[in-house]
């Protein structure tokens, strides 16, 4: 009796289509590179925090308290804070910041004299400093450079010349932050030999080279991507980035207008 009952049950069994194997489960889809782009943060004004793909973390003028500053906590841990000269509007609080965040402050120096930070890191126009993976050089500006203290009753005080920078990222962008300048015929020898890619020029005028003069800059320094700054934080900084568009669509300059918002992070590509 046992065997008619399990040989139909063996029949079906063998007649039925075999079930497959439970798919393996798919492979994870690869991490996405951490680090690996340089990024900007505007700050308004100057002001600039650069990241590299090394991880050297660079403040550039930190002014974070300027009108137009966003409203994000101020950095906690920096590499180093660059200072173009002596004025309010760049030095800002950069000893205190320097003193908190474990920076190495650079500027001439003349003006890191003025700042008494200890271990700051004083030089001038032709210099290189190497902070991780990012190479700096100080390059020249037509500007001036007085530094007054809170404690200075006497009007300001030499603060060395004026300077811009020169950051260049392995395999990365050649990054130009102008400082306050006009347009000089010194861009050309800039251009010739840092081939710098993106250009934070300052557009708003008065203190500064207006749009017009940005896009000339642009054109001598042969940039791929102008970056304006140093605009609308005061009624006198009149410039604007759509007259710095139209002035280089004017003087037929290829550099393309990239634009930033006060505390917002943008990948700096080639």
């Amino acid at each position: 009796m046992k065997n008619f009952v399990l040989l139909p049950l063996l029949a079906v069994l063998l007649a039925a289509p075999a079930f497959a194997a439970d798919p393996p489960p798919p492979a994870p889809a690869p991490a996405a590179a951490s680090g690996s782009d340089t990024t900007g943060t505007w700050w308004g004004q100057a002001a600039w925090i650069i990241t590299t793909p090394g991880g050297a973390k660079i403040a550039i003028d930190p002014w974070l308290d300027n009108p137009v500053a966003p409203k994000l906590d101020k950095p906690t841990a920096l590499d180093a804070i660059l200072l173009t000269h002596g004025h309010f509007d760049h030095v800002g609080g950069a000893a205190e910041l320097a003193k908190k965040t474990g920076a190495k402050l650079i500027a001439t120096l003349e003006l890191t004299q003025l700042l008494g930070v200890p271990d700051a890191v004083g030089a001038e126009i032709g210099g290189t400093i190497t902070v991780k993976d990012a190479t700096i050089h100080i390059v020249e500006a037509l500007h001036s450079s007085g530094y007054v203290a809170d404690k200075d009753k006497g009007g300001p005080k030499y603060g060395g010349s004026p300077v811009g920078y020169v950051i260049e990222i392995p395999k990365g962008p050649v990054i130009y932050h102008a400082g306050d300048t006009d347009v000089f015929s010194g861009m050309a020898l800039i251009a010739e030999r840092y081939h710098p890619t993106f250009g934070m020029l300052p557009i708003g005028g008065h203190f500064t080279m207006d749009p017009t003069g940005a896009a000339l800059a642009a054109k001598m320094l042969k940039l791929k991507t102008v970056i304006p700054m140093h605009y609308g934080t005061y009624p006198v900084l009149k410039g604007t980035p759509d007259e710095l568009t139209a002035a280089l669509k004017k003087q037929k300059v290829p550099a393309k207008v990239m634009e930033f918002r006060s505390g917002i992070s943008q990948t700096l590509k080639q």
